[in-house]
């Protein structure tokens, strides 16, 4: 509970980002907005200007605290990364109960919706769970700061940074970190990292040896292109592998240009588009585990490449190059297999894309929309909606009297897609909860929000972009023993959104109260793409 504790102060900064549990919070004392000067004292933010660190300032706070807190506990999710400036923070592994940590998956590259006999359209990839090219279940573990077996320890002194790696990536901590004795903290947020991070070549080398030293191996491990792959072919991709990190709209490569190396996504997502007669067209579109230039590189006649490929959002990436891919793939028959098949499953897709425009405008749709990183869609045919409101009493009516969406959104060729929870792959709403009321339920990938442990600051709101989070105003206020002290007599609030009603028998209210079966629930871009056209072929709506 200390933690969770801890977790409220790191919602709050200078004064009120960090006040809330006084000696409770395992802090002394935390600095007022430092001066360039002041932060120029420390090796990351040596190399900038005066405007440069006075921009990124509001996000950078120096911190003492006591020995023995708790910074943060592992499974929890910042914003924050932190420097040691003096004395010790141990980092270890202290839970063995997976409860509330979150589960990552990867739907895969390939999941073209592709023509078959008789006109009809099949998936080529599970839409409900990810799955290898030779057809086993896929599951990604977290991506962790630190490769540590439960009870291992790890000693961090000054200048060692820790926690920059979940921050940069939105996943949790893989480790809880406390102080062995009074050390003082240099705290940076998210924006002031990738702000450092795109300036500072130094910075960026030190984060990527750090990332390389502690978990790619790991992480390259359980990706679906080298999951069961030898160690010691692990081990080469780890050495040669270039790091790179997208901003979002930014160019990886060009249709037409030599393709020079292979590009495996470690999160984020990559938009594919080609030129054709009626301009550039989205093709397909990768996402975390995915790779691309596959083709490219195995096939003779495909040396240039085939789309071009722009980053959706932030974007984390290794680069293997062509010379080294060669010498690795060769060694490897079932690896080059693999790759090959995932080539001939694009080539495929974009072509299919290419002569169906409209595939190429859900595509879009779904990007801009966010709708590719949900396990779970709500979507409503408004050809047989009546508008009744079922679907959200009934919803009120599980959860105790508060809805848990919004029966309005964004709509597409017939369909509503109501502002409820996506439940996404890489859940941003996660990252800066102060209390960890908002996690995994440990459910498949349901995300909820405890209510005991809101206290109503709508962190997760402000994050979500997909406004799928409702804030409720109690009509009371909190009490004078109230913690945090900030609290204190304020009026009270409490956030919800949809859990997937993952505690009913009868699955989703949603869906199950809708008189004239409007609402369905679908688990992917490509799932959904499958509703439309059974519609269209006359099975009927939602």
């Amino acid at each position: 509970m200390e933690g969770s504790k801890t977790m409220v102060m790191l919602g709050r900064m200078h004064g009120d980002r960090w006040s809330s549990f006084g000696s409770h919070a395992g802090i002394e004392s935390i600095s007022s907005l430092l001066s360039p000067d002041q932060l120029r004292e420390h090796w990351v933010f040596e190399e900038f200007s005066d405007r440069f660190l006075r921009e990124i300032g509001p996000d950078v706070s120096l911190a003492k605290w006591n020995a023995d807190a708790v910074v943060f506990e592992e499974g929890t999710y910042l914003d924050l990364a932190f420097l040691v400036v003096d004395g010790e923070v141990e980092v270890f592994q202290a839970k063995t109960d997976p409860a509330h940590q979150p589960i990552f998956t990867s739907k895969l590259a390939t999941t073209a919706i592709q023509p078959q006999a008789g006109g009809e359209s099949q998936s080529s990839a599970s839409p409900t769970r990810p799955r290898t090219p030779e057809g086993q279940p896929i599951t990604f573990l977290a991506s962790l700061d630190f490769d540590l077996a439960h009870g291992e320890r790890m000693r961090l002194g000054p200048e060692e940074i820790f926690g920059e790696i979940g921050a940069l990536n939105g996943w949790p901590q893989s480790a809880t970190a406390r102080t062995t004795r009074p050390t003082t903290l240099l705290q940076i947020r998210l924006p002031a990292l990738r702000k450092l991070r795109r300036k500072s070549k130094r910075l960026k080398q030190r984060l990527d040896e750090v990332y390389r030293s502690r978990m790619l191996r790991q992480h390259l491990a359980v990706t679906p292109l080298l999951h069961d792959c030898p160690p010691e072919v692990i081990d080469e991709f780890v050495q040669r592998v270039e790091l790179i990190s997208a901003r979002t709209g930014e160019v990886l490569v060009r249709e037409g240009e030599p393709a020079e190396h292979l590009i495996l996504v470690r999160s984020g997502f990559l938009k594919l588009s080609q030129m054709l007669e009626a301009g550039e067209v989205v093709v397909s579109y990768v996402g975390k585990g995915g790779t691309l230039g596959e083709g490219e590189l195995l096939l003779d006649d495909m040396d240039r490449w085939q789309a071009t490929a722009t980053s959706v959002g932030e974007s984390e990436l290794v680069r293997l190059p062509k010379a080294d891919f060669f010498e690795i793939v060769e060694s490897v028959p079932h690896l080059k297999e693999r790759l090959w098949k995932g080539a001939v499953d694009r080539i495929k897709e974009m072509g299919f894309t290419r002569s169906n425009l409209e595939r190429s405008d859900l595509i879009s749709f779904g990007l801009e929309k966010g709708m590719v990183q949900a396990n779970s869609l709500l979507v409503i045919d408004l050809e047989t909606c009546t508008r009744c409101d079922d679907c959200v009493r009934a919803c009120g009516h599980t959860h105790g009297g508060i809805p848990r969406f919004v029966r309005e959104g964004e709509v597409y060729d017939g369909f509503l897609i109501p502002r409820s929870c996506y439940h996404c792959e890489d859940p941003i709403c996660l990252v800066g909860c102060p209390t960890g009321a908002i996690r995994r339920a440990n459910v498949g990938s349901v995300v909820e929000i405890d209510p005991d442990l809101c206290i109503g600051c709508s962190a997760c709101q402000q994050n979500c972009p997909y406004d799928a989070i409702v804030m409720h105003d109690l009509n009371t206020t909190w009490g004078e023993d109230a913690v945090p002290e900030y609290l204190r007599g304020e009026p009270r609030q409490m956030a919800s959104k949809c859990d997937l009603c993952y505690t009913s028998k009868q699955g989703p209210a949603c869906v199950s109260s809708c008189p004239h079966g409007s609402s369905a629930r679908v688990s992917s871009l490509e799932e959904f793409d499958l509703l439309r056209q059974a519609k269209r072929q006359g099975g009927g709506g939602a």
